[in-house]
């Protein structure tokens, strides 16, 4: 294994700024974030992609459509980011 291979460990917080992730592994990344903040409980994340041109915000969006645990999701607020960033709120993990 090259060092390059080795796992990123990523602080799981209720914000995900997605700037310092190479957009080759956003999709992998952001499924695993997901799952981890609904594991820990976390009701309410922010997930900050950018305004750019929308590839990753759309990326972002299709990942939450599908996730059974996500409840909603919109833009953040502006003071939050405004459309360069998503609000996402999770059902409770099951017991």
């Amino acid at each position: 294994m090259q060092p390059d291979d080795e796992p990123i460990r990523i602080p799981i917080t209720d914000v995900f700024d997605l700037h310092s992730v190479p957009a080759r592994d956003v999709k992998a990344i952001v499924e695993e974030y997901l799952e981890e903040a609904h594991r820990l409980g976390f009701k309410a994340l922010r997930i900050i992609h950018g305004r750019g041109i929308g590839v990753q915000r759309e990326m972002v969006r299709s990942i939450l459509a599908r996730t059974a645990y996500v409840e909603q999701f919109g833009d953040a607020p502006l003071e939050a980011g405004g459309w360069g960033a998503t609000v996402v709120t999770l059902r409770e993990p099951d017991k």
